[in-house]
């Protein structure tokens, strides 16, 4: 159930006490980058990719330094139509000679159908073309508790369109798909179905872990990921640590030729390997906004 968060979060956050201190306190969603011959400053914000209108966080600073960029860029180039086309039928098995509900046993299916048509309103056999990191996908969404949730990532990229920003990203499609799908199907199906059967728990847990957001709290944050990661057996490593080692030259690139505004889930910020620390490690100045 929990790795539905740590994975729809994209993430989230930091190690312990003595590594915040290090890092400095950490109370920040956003960071400016200087330093090593860099022309400008860039900016790194930690996103939390839904939430609901009313708990949607978005500072005086966060509107400046976005403005001052030149340049927007996400985990994904969210401009690019390939991207999403690429996304779309990294998850779909069409094609395939298996159907979604080859996944879960037969009690599983019909508890699983049941929870759908009654708590989300949704036949789950119009689902069957889809893999089952789609349908975690959707629980993880639901579990945000509104009808229509904001995106940090949408209207980021509408306020960079709208002032001509260029708008790149830090991986392909392929290669963010590639990690998901290292997850073993039995584990993945496991996990749907305790979110399907502990659904007010799953809730419980996002509402925790937004209270930390917008209190721009990333120790708390990426704690409780820590602890997700523990809860579900999970590799952190492939999915945030190795991710964000491999972000760090590309943005340096990108830096070194514009000014940046980087937009990435707030999971990948904090912790030993957390890319707060990486460019640090590498030579740059980062310092938290308030």
């Amino acid at each position: 159930m929990k790795r539905d968060f740590v994975r729809f979060c994209c993430g989230l956050l930091l190690l312990a006490c003595h590594q915040a201190s290090a890092q400095g306190d950490g109370h920040s969603l956003l960071w400016r980058i200087s330093g090593k011959g860099l022309p400008s400053d860039s900016y790194l914000f930690g996103t939390i990719h839904l939430v609901c209108p009313d708990d949607y966080l978005w500072t005086d600073a966060m509107k400046q330094t976005l403005t001052a960029s030149e340049q927007v860029c996400f985990e994904l180039d969210l401009n690019d139509p390939g991207v999403l086309q690429s996304v779309s039928k990294g998850l779909s098995l069409a094609g395939s000679d298996k159907k979604l509900e080859d996944y879960f046993s037969k009690q599983e299916w019909a508890r699983l159908s049941r929870f759908m048509h009654d708590s989300v309103g949704m036949d789950l056999n119009l689902l069957q073309q889809m893999k089952p990191e789609a349908l975690e996908t959707i629980l993880a969404t639901r579990a945000v508790g509104c009808s229509f949730p904001s995106s940090y990532e949408s209207n980021i990229m509408e306020q960079a369109q709208q002032s001509g920003k260029e708008i790149r990203g830090l991986e392909s499609a392929e290669e963010q798909l590639e990690v998901m799908s290292s997850i073993p199907s039995d584990s993945l199906s496991e996990s749907i179905m305790q979110t399907a059967d502990s659904f007010a728990q799953a809730r419980a847990e996002y509402a925790q872990m937004l209270d930390a957001y917008k209190r721009q709290d990333l120790p708390a944050l990426y704690e409780h990921i820590q602890h997700s990661k523990d809860d579900a057996g999970m590799d952190m490593n492939l999915f945030l640590d190795e991710r964000n080692k491999k972000w760090i030259p590309e943005m340096a690139q990108m830096m070194q030729s514009k000014s940046t505004f980087f937009a990435v889930g707030a999971g990948h910020l904090w912790g030993e390997n957390g890319v707060i620390s990486l460019l640090r490690k590498a030579g740059y100045s980062v310092s938290p906004i308030r």
